[in-house]
């Protein structure tokens, strides 16, 4: 059992998927700063401290319903990499890859919510 949510290999991916999306939004233009820049940084780093909330909460289903809003994220931010690659912003190699880790993460995500669901049957 885990006692901090640091040590979650979910969380360490997500974080690892905030930093990415961190390095691969530097190179957007200064006129998307306010638009996509800020919403696909938001999005990432919001899949990590929907998890880190969700592990601080004491009741099940607080639990799964952060870890839902993470999955949400997870998939808002996998939208905006399909969206800067369509516009040209990232390239597709890289932005694949990160959609990669992210359908992994979601799927991590799916298993904790029904492991959890699960242990209250």
């Amino acid at each position: 059992m885990y006692t901090d949510f640091t040590q979650m290999p979910v969380w360490k991916h997500a974080m690892d998927i905030a930093v990415e999306v961190f390095e691969i939004s530097k190179s957007l233009p200064k006129k998307e700063d306010y638009a996509l820049t800020s919403q696909i940084r938001r999005a990432a780093e919001s899949i990590s401290s929907n998890i880190s909330e969700g592990f601080g909460r004491g009741g099940d289903k607080e639990k799964i319903m952060f870890y839902r809003f993470s999955r949400g994220s997870a998939n808002e931010t996998k939208n905006h990499l399909i969206y800067g690659t369509l516009v040209k912003y990232f390239e597709e190699q890289q932005s694949s890859a990160i959609i990669s880790k992210i359908e992994d993460l979601v799927h991590e995500l799916y298993k904790i919510i029904k492991t959890i669901e699960n242990k209250g049957k």
